[in-house]
């Protein structure tokens, strides 16, 4: 893994050759970084248009979800041409990214009419998924193979995060360094520099992985939903599973991407005793793809979405059939048991256990004997994994949790091969921490190690030896060095309850043990999903209403106190911040949140309005925008419009436009930078920091505006466009939202609209309507339409 320096620079403009997927998707992600990129194809055949190819990408693009483009502004920083008219333009490149057919002779030919117009020490690179670079720059000159590299991007670009980059022995060193630090910084990626060998490291190990899994399945007689089952969440593998995952990448990828690792692998690798292309898998793979059935881009694969008379039915392929059928539940109790971890889930007695034995026996071997042809550092190997396969864990720390000494002694056992790794380690863990320092095993067997940069860290890092300055259930406070404090949720999906609010209070008052500033943030996915609604449904079912109205009046306390406290906080998210999360964003004095933070207020879904001082802080910060409409009525009518639709950002970029982030806010690329720099903004505050004005008034139309929000939702309505109770909870935020019965001559103020907030909220849990949204949020994850 490498850490960031100024070389990112370095790279103010590129290029990109070729608008297929892969292309055109990384063209759209230099964009989403702000850097101008010209995306170069072919001259189609039979078409007026010679830049077809480049602008029907980029218009699809456009249309895709999810999206590759952050903001559709960002494909304004486009530009789009053909290789005869246009070639010309790369000449002011100081990266051009080669991303056409996987043709080694075809690519060469092209490195050469680059080499003619590109300038003097721009970097060329290819996408290639698994030629080697040696390969590629066989029979080519010096002037092309010192400025040039392997930079392998993960689909889709936009939101995997793995780039794998290889450098010849040609290569120059600050060529490697700039683009490491450009795709770092610039680009948000998990930089990891490979050996230059096939499949580099996530496709070598991924491809193995996909073929043991899938075969395994078939030869044990499994069902494809068994198998997921099994290689999905129990195994630390995302819930699509093997088979969903196939249909998720395409089917018709599978066969091209395994023949050419097998041409490229030597004759002894493992892989060519598990690939068969004469297997009932292999036969059923090809019949799907000469039927059309390529996965979720085509007709269907292993799942099928078939249009019912109401709504689209799920099926699943049979393999002894081949033809779809109704889904059937996995029931392995070796599901059950995997809870407890991996070792439970190989060692339960059952043919789940047995089956997740089989790919985990196979694959983690093979991977521990790849070491070091691959490359020496496991911590790189395990992120790359992470991060290119969205595994949960790496292979390496998969091991460790069956235990070094147990998995050699299982696999001698067995007649296997013990990797020398394994051997090496004799029963010592391939982690471990010292002093406080998360280190790793090297290949001479002695511990190096994990470098953390001062501005990468996770909380992880800081929390690593420590002692929290408080905690409870729900959250807790962390010294994060310098005088400043960090505020984490850590409750499931890291909702928000009575907890994490005393915790919330606790940190308003941080200064009084010595701390400048606070930072909000968290290592998980998710910054926080809202409210823990059913404590809410509990109370209101049992009519427990003051108990309802404090817990209200509490979160809006706790809030404020934030956002008053005489020290600068900073908020960090990343992930889905929603509901209650949203407001802990909107009470902070800034934002450094990273490029993939989906901010909203979504409590209509649940029958709600934002109870927490989101709706008040919606309104003033819409009426105090300067650039807005003038008159009281525009800013109220796109706080109808945002709360009252439950818009959430698709993008930090988005949540700027919707007034959930400030125009100062920070927006960084790269998940691991975002609490360093939430840190540095938080100090560079400190110095003359005053709390916001208290005194702050706006103007609001009152119930004038109210009746021309409602005369709107009537129409809604009666077009079938809007249900009743969305008729009665938007009726509450049309109240909360004009200044209820203040006229629009009188000023309205903070304290007004936290009033009229918690009155709407003690209304609509009053509401059975409500009761009902919650229930079924609670039960099935999705909005009840009622």
């Amino acid at each position: 893994m490498t850490s960031a320096t100024n070389k990112d620079a370095a790279i103010n403009k590129v290029a990109v050759i070729g608008s297929g997927v892969m292309g055109a998707a990384i063209a759209a992600h230099v964009a989403n970084a702000g850097v101008p990129v010209v995306l170069l194809d072919i001259v189609p055949e039979d078409d007026d248009n010679r830049n077809a190819l480049p602008e029907g990408a980029v218009a699809r693009m456009m249309k895709q979800n999810p999206a590759p483009l952050m903001h559709r502004r960002n494909a304004k920083l486009i530009a789009r041409g053909n290789l005869e008219d246009d070639l010309g333009q790369i000449a002011d490149c100081d990266w051009i990214v080669e991303a056409i057919i996987e043709d080694p002779a075809i690519k060469q030919d092209l490195y050469g009419r680059l080499d003619a117009v590109r300038k003097p020490g721009s970097i060329l690179s290819s996408n290639t998924s698994t030629i080697p670079l040696k390969r590629l720059m066989e029979g080519l000159p010096k002037s092309i193979s010192r400025d040039f590299a392997i930079t392998h991007f993960f689909n889709p670009p936009r939101y995997m995060r793995l780039l794998e980059i290889v450098g010849g022995p040609d290569t120059r060193a600050d060529a490697i360094e700039t683009l490491a630090a450009f795709g770092d910084v610039k680009l948000g990626k998990e930089v990891v520099i490979c050996n230059d060998t096939p499949g580099f490291i996530a496709n070598r190990i991924g491809i193995y992985w996909s073929v043991v899994a899938t075969e395994s399945a078939m030869q044990m007689g499994l069902t494809v939903e068994e198998a997921d089952a099994i290689v999905g969440r129990p195994m630390g593998i995302p819930k699509t599973g093997i088979f969903g995952l196939m249909d998720l990448t395409g089917i018709d990828l599978g066969p091209y991407v395994v023949r050419s690792m097998t041409a490229l692998l030597p004759a002894d690798d493992a892989l060519h005793a598990v690939v068969d292309e004469k297997s009932d898998l292999s036969q059923l793979i090809q019949k799907m793809i000469a039927d059309g059935y390529t996965g979720r881009k085509g007709k269907g694969g292993f799942y099928r979405l078939k249009r019912g008379a109401k709504e689209k039915i799920k099926e699943s392929r049979d393999f002894k059939t081949g033809d779809f059928r109704a889904p059937i539940k996995a029931k392995f109790e070796s599901i059950t048991a995997g809870k407890k971890g991996l070792r439970a889930l190989v060692e339960f007695p059952d043919k789940g256990g047995e089956y997740a034995w089989r790919v985990a026996g196979h694959v983690l071997s093979y991977a521990a004997a790849l070491i070091p042809e691959i490359g020496e550092d496991i911590a790189s190997i395990d992120a790359a994994m992470r991060t290119g396969y969205a595994w949960k864990f790496g292979p390496f720390e998969q091991i460790d949790q069956l235990g070094t000494e147990w998995l050699a002694e299982k696999l001698e056992s067995e007649g296997r091969d013990v990797p020398p790794l394994l051997k090496v380690a004799a029963g010592r863990p391939l982690y471990r921490e010292e002093n406080g320092v998360r280190q790793c095993m090297t290949i001479s067997g002695d511990y190096a190690d994990i470098a953390v940069p001062e501005d990468a860290w996770a909380l992880a890092d800081k929390k690593r030896g420590a002692e929290p300055i408080s905690r409870n259930s729900s959250a807790s406070l962390w010294d994060v060095g310098d005088g400043v404090a960090c505020l984490e949720f850590h409750s499931k999906m890291n909702s928000l309850d009575s907890n994490s609010m005393a915790i919330v209070r606790e940190a308003s008052k941080i200064d009084k043990k010595g701390f400048v500033a606070l930072i909000i943030g968290n290592d998980a996915d998710n910054f926080s999903v809202g409210a823990n609604i059913g404590l809410g449904l509990f109370a209101a079912n049992a009519a427990m209403w003051p108990v309802l109205q404090q817990t209200i009046k509490e979160g809006q306390d706790a809030y404020l106190a934030l956002k008053y406290a005489p020290f600068p906080v900073v908020a960090a998210p990343a992930g889905m911040a929603l509901g209650g999360g949203c407001e802990a964003i909107l009470h902070s004095d800034a934002v450094v949140a990273h490029a993939e933070s989906y901010i909203g207020l979504v409590e209509v879904g649940v029958g709600l309005i934002p109870g927490w001082g989101g709706t008040k802080e919606m309104v003033m910060r819409h009426a105090l925008n300067p650039k807005r409409p003038g008159g009281p009525m525009p800013p109220v009518a796109e706080v109808f419009q945002t709360i009252g639709l439950a818009k959430v950002s698709k993008s930090a970029e988005e949540a700027k436009s919707l007034l959930f982030l400030r125009p100062g806010d920070t927006i960084v690329m790269n998940r691991k930078r975002v609490l360093a720099e939430a840190k540095a903004k938080a100090l560079a505050m400190v110095e003359g920091y005053a709390p916001p004005d208290k005194d702050i008034e706006i103007t609001l139309p009152g119930p004038t505006g109210r009746a021309a929000l409602t005369l709107a939702l009537n129409d809604l309505v009666a077009s079938g466009q809007a249900t009743e109770h969305d008729a009665t909870v938007s009726a509450e935020l049309a109240i909360a939202i004009t200044g209820g019965d203040h006229d629009v001559t009188e000023p309205t103020t903070e304290k007004d609209l936290l009033a009229l907030e918690r009155t709407a909220m003690d209304r609509l849990f009053r509401e059975t309507r409500t009761l009902d949204r919650i229930e079924h949020m609670l039960e099935t994850g999705k909005p009840l339409r009622n």
